[in-house]
Order: structure tokens, then sequence, then C-alpha cells
């Protein structure tokens, strides 16, 4: 059996397939359920603009980084920091920047898949027409008996195990005949179906008030708040700090133009997420406005019930859950890739023993999440559910110091001619900005976003009622000074989402007129009486 170092990865074998592979990776549901609604909450137009600056000023330089280590080093994140560190004489302790972002991968895709097994069940759902005629109560009990029916939680599973088999199976077939191969018919049909919505979204829709509420410049919305939350968002989007984009430019043909090919895949990811925005919200019927939702409930609740009364509505909610479906795979096989990398190189298994083995686990990490909304919705660590500290830990620590690590290591460790042998040729200018951005910019910055996403998140389980350490105490009322009526229990946890759940750390709850949380239609208050249904503040950035 070769040794680890001596393993093969494999490659792809066009120039163009890191551009779709890459493509599929970055394009996740925050695109869908979260950039259309920053978009018209803070300024229109204008946080686009934004968005893009922070993007190619910010995020780009460090996606840049990740795929040109991977081209030059020929193997996944871990290997190629391995190969740096021994080049570079540095320290080993560097090899934790690779495994770090290896689980970080592992358990993004251990939930993203739950949500890609609700995305799959609506398929048949709406294409048996079981939203047909469906109001805001028929949907949120079709959504709760899915997802939150401890006494039924053996479905989901079962649609989780079939999402999570349509992943691996492709994993299987290895990286030109399976991963290669699919990218290029997925990532294509699933933009050509989502041209498609937007072209009827054009023709039948109010095509006129989703572009002005997302495309509109509208200074006056524009506020500390929304740099922020353009901040977070050109962050936790693009996959970045999980060895994805490493592998992907060590599969990379010679041929490949790598920072042109990065640089389109940001401007198609921006894009992609304009043109979903406006489908999404132009096929909304006139009484039925979706303007200022997002998250989990636009996606899931608000968006079929939109589309219940429409002319083919069975066609159009199965095409539209499609299109998310295709979604949701492709982020998954991209995360499932740097796992199935790493075991390979690690080992010298094959690939076909390695995909099937670390499918099988994501799926059984998978379960603890599944089960998180149903069997163990009950079970709270200091006010989470395993779920939500999954992804606190995965979203506040592990992906930003991988990042960080990634940024310093290439910044100040490499010496400065390898550090440009990596980077390979580029203008003299766009060479020293890049440099500088890694060393200086790129590490302030991303400390920023996981002190403040972690921060936000543990505020946001004080306010749900966690007792840890972190919490002030707080001084219980006698009876007779309580006030006549408390606020209901899943308005406060509502807003405790918004107030610090991570994904929304430029919205105030506080503010006249804030539009009501789409997880207040679900199980939480719905007719099934359940109170685990995901809601915006379980539902954060790096999941999707």
């Amino acid at each position: 059996m070769p040794t680890p170092y001596e393993t093969p990865i494999g490659s792809w074998t066009r120039p163009t397939t890191f551009f779709w592979a890459a493509t599929g990776a970055t394009f996740g549901l925050a695109n869908v359920w979260q950039f259309p609604y920053l978009a018209g909450q803070h300024g229109g137009g204008l946080f686009i603009l934004l968005y893009l600056a922070c993007l190619l000023l910010v995020t780009l330089p460090l996606m840049v980084t990740e795929s040109a280590m991977g081209r030059y080093a020929r193997h996944g994140l871990v290997l190629a920091m391995d190969g740096f560190v021994r080049s570079a004489r540095r320290s080993r302790a560097w090899m934790w920047a690779g495994r770090l972002g290896v689980l970080a991968a592992f358990l993004v895709l251990s939930f993203t898949a739950v949500f890609g097994a609700i995305a799959l069940a609506y398929v048949f759902y709406g294409a048996m027409g079981r939203f047909i005629g469906a109001g805001e109560a028929e949907a949120a009990g079709i959504l709760s008996a899915l997802v939150s029916d401890s006494r039924d939680y053996r479905v989901f599973m079962g649609w989780h195990g079939f999402f999570l088999l349509l992943v691996v199976w492709v994993s299987m077939q290895g990286v030109v005949d399976g991963v290669e191969r699919a990218v290029r018919v997925v990532a294509p049909a699933m933009m050509l179906i989502l041209l498609a919505l937007c072209g009827l979204a054009a023709w039948s829709g109010d095509f006129r008030s989703a572009s002005n509420f997302m495309l509109d410049f509208r200074p006056a919305d524009v506020t500390l708040d929304s740099l922020r939350a353009v901040l977070f968002h050109a962050f936790f989007t693009l996959g970045l700090g999980m060895g994805v984009w490493t592998l992907f430019g060590a599969y990379t043909h010679a041929d490949t133009r790598l920072k042109r090919s990065v640089l389109a895949v940001v401007l198609m990811d921006t894009l992609i997420a304009i043109g979903a925005g406006l489908a999404v919200y132009s096929l909304a019927p006139d009484d039925h406005s979706m303007e200022g939702e997002r998250g989990f409930g636009l996606l899931f609740l608000s968006l079929p019930v939109a589309l219940a009364d429409l002319p083919g509505s069975q066609f159009l909610v199965a095409a539209v859950f499609l299109v998310i479906v295709m979604i949701v795979w492709t982020t998954s096989l991209s995360l499932l890739e740097p796992v199935v990398g790493w075991f390979q190189e690690w080992t010298g298994a094959p690939r076909g023993l390695s995909a099937f083995l670390m499918g099988s686990s994501v799926w059984l990490a998978g379960l603890g999440s599944l089960l998180s909304f149903n069997l163990w919705s009950d079970e709270r660590f200091a006010g989470g559910t395993l779920f939500r500290w999954l992804e606190l830990i995965t979203g506040g620590l592990l992906i930003p110091l991988v990042s960080i690590l990634i940024s310093v290591f290439a910044g100040w460790y490499l010496t400065r001619n390898l550090t440009f042998t990596i980077l390979g040729k580029a203008p003299r200018l766009i060479g020293r900005i890049w440099f500088w951005v890694m060393r200086l910019i790129l590490p302030l910055v991303v400390a920023y976003i996981g002190l403040q996403y972690t921060a936000t998140s543990l505020v946001a389980l004080c306010d749900s009622g966690s007792n840890g350490l972190w919490c002030e105490p707080t001084v219980e009322l006698a009876p007779s000074s309580m006030t006549p009526a408390a606020p209901d229990a899943g308005d406060s946890n509502n807003e405790a989402g918004d107030a610090g759940g991570g994904d929304e750390p430029e919205t105030n709850p506080g503010e006249p007129g804030e539009p009501g949380e789409p997880g207040e239609k679900s199980g939480k208050n719905g007719p099934a009486g359940q109170e685990s249904d995901p809601n915006n503040g379980d539902i954060l950035y790096h999941s999707v």
C-alpha cells in the first residue's frame, strides 16, 4: 500500500471544470434566503456594490491563496500545509490549520445535508400537490410533520439518508467520472432552471416590485450595520476555511487560469444570488408580498404558500425546490471532497471505500442535528441544542481560525519568494495588494467576524434561557410586580436570533416596523405545537 505522501488525489480533465465546481460550491442557500433580504434592507444596489467590494478586497485574496496553495502542492489542505511547513522549516503545529479545516468541512456537511433532506422532500411534496391551496397553517403543519414530529422522525431520517446517498454515490465514482462529470451537468442545469424561473417571474410575476426592492439605490438605508452584514455574508457564503478551495486548486487542470477563474466564480455567484432573489420575490402573487422575509421560514414556509394558488403550482413548487436541491447537493458534494481527499491521502485507501466510509460518518454525525429538531429538541446544553452548538463552534471558531492561520502563515511564515511563487504570475501591483491584505487586513477582519459571531450567538443563547457562565444573572421579580401579559416565548426566541444569532448582526429588532420572523410561522407556534423547527436565530451563515 502506498504511503499517504504518494497517494494521488486525481485532477480535472478540462480547464473549465474548476469554474463549474467552484460555482456549485460557493452558491449556497444563504444566497437564496439571506442575500436578497440583506440587499433589500440595506440599500439595494448600494449593498450589492459594497458586497462586491468586500469580496474583491477581503475574501478574494484568501480564495486565491487557498486555491493557489492546492495547485502548487497538488494535495489537500492537510498535506499541502505539511509540505509548506517542511519547505519553510516551521513548526509542525501549523499542520493544525489543515486538520481543523477538514473537521470544519465535516461538521458543516453533517448539518447542511439536513436542509438538503427537507428540500428533497419538498420536491416530491410539490409534485404530489400537497401545497395546492395551502395557507400558512397548512404549510406549517407539513413542515412540522416532516421536521419536528418526534413520533415520526424516521421519515425525516429516510429523506436525510436518501439525500446523502445521492451525494456519496457520485463521490464514490471518482474525481473525473463522479465529481467532475456531475458538476459539469448539474451546475449549468441549475443555472438554466433558475434563468427559466426568472423569465417566468418577469412574464407573470411582480418583477418590477422585486427589482425595486433589491436593486434600487437607497443611501439612507446604508448604515454601520450594513457594512457588518456585508462582511459577514461575503466571508461565510464562499466556503472558505474548510479546504474546499485548496482541493479544487489541487485538481485544477494545468491550463486553467486560476486567478481569473476565481474572479469569475465570485462574479457569477453574485449574479446568481441576484437572479434567485428576483425570481423568489417576483413569483409571489399580489396579495402575498415576501419582501422583508428571509431565512428558513422564507424558503420552507412563505415560498410554498406564495406559489400554492398560482396556475401550475405543482410544477412551480417542484421546479423551485429542485433548484434548491441542486444548490445544496453541489455544496454538499464540494464539502465532502476535502474530507474524502484527506482520508484517502492519510490511509492510502481506494477512492470508493474512502467516500463510503466518510459519507457514512457524515450521515451518522448528521443524525445529531436532525434529532435536535424533534426527538432531542428538549436536550439542551447551556440553552442550545446540539445543532445550534455545532453551528456556533464551526462558524465562530473553526472556520475563522483556519482562515486566520492560512493568511498569517502565507503572509508571515513563508519566504516572500515562495509566497509569490505559489501565487503565480500576476501584475506587480496586484501581487503587492494581495500580499499585504493577507498579512495585515485579512487576519484582523476575520478575527473580528469570528469574535462578533461568537459573542452575539452566546448572547442569543442567554436570551433563549441559557444559564451559561457568560450570561449575566437576572433578578427574579416578585409576582406582584410582574406585568399582566408576558411576551410570547416564541417571539422572545426570535428576537434573540435577530439580536445575535450570528446570521443577523445587521438587524435591530427594536426598530419600529421590523418584519416578523418567518420562524414565527414554524412549528414553534404552529398547529402541531412543536417547539423545535429551525428559525432565523438557529440558521447561521456558514451552514449553507
